[in-house]
């Protein structure tokens, strides 16, 4: 157990019965009012946001979380294979854990895995992966004066929509969280 004053982003509490993600947490003290901590939060089972605020000083349950880095092997169609890189312990873990960010994971990739015990919360890939475009229409030369865009597929099977001089067989690095094309990575 610990109070409002321990809440930090990136740690996990036990709200309503369910296991919530801190994203933010801002103490604020209104006027002659009693102070509050305003918290905005992630469920980790549903992926859903909100925001609550807490009394200063209320007792909130934390849960014990531990982070730790895998290398993802392949899909048995089921569930994602993933490898431990220093016992090479294989487990299987739900492709629903990742989200959106699936659509970016390629094998041997390395993602984040936070644990309480033995369950699995939630699976992250880094912030950026490079990825190489397996198909695109052709650029033109002169096509870098716009801002304008096209789509491609890169080798997960995604869709990123990319600036028009960027050719098939080139690398682009592709923001995870939003699925963005960020720029051109020279090999």
């Amino acid at each position: 157990m610990g109070t409002t004053s321990d809440l930090r982003p990136g740690a996990v509490i036990k709200y309503n019965g369910e296991n919530c993600l801190v994203l933010e947490s801002e103490h604020r003290t209104p006027g002659n009012l009693r102070a509050f901590y305003q918290v905005k939060m992630r469920n980790l089972r549903t992926g859903k946001l909100s925001e609550n605020r807490f009394r200063s000083g209320e007792s909130i349950e934390f849960v014990r979380v531990e982070r730790r880095k895998y290398q993802y092997l392949y899909n048995d169609g089921l569930n994602l294979i993933i490898m431990n890189p220093e016992n090479f312990e294989q487990i299987p873990i739900d492709p629903e854990l990742l989200g959106n960010q699936i659509n970016f994971l390629k094998e041997n990739e390395t993602i984040e895995v936070s644990f309480e015990d033995t369950t699995c919360l939630s699976a992250e890939l880094p912030t950026s992966v490079n990825l190489r475009i397996q198909h695109t229409e052709p650029g033109l030369k002169g096509d870098t004066a716009t801002n304008a865009l096209k789509p491609a597929t890169v080798e997960t099977g995604a869709t990123v929509s990319v600036p028009l001089f960027i050719n098939e067989g080139d690398v682009i690095r592709v923001d995870t969280r939003t699925g963005a094309y960020m720029e051109r990575v020279k090999e």
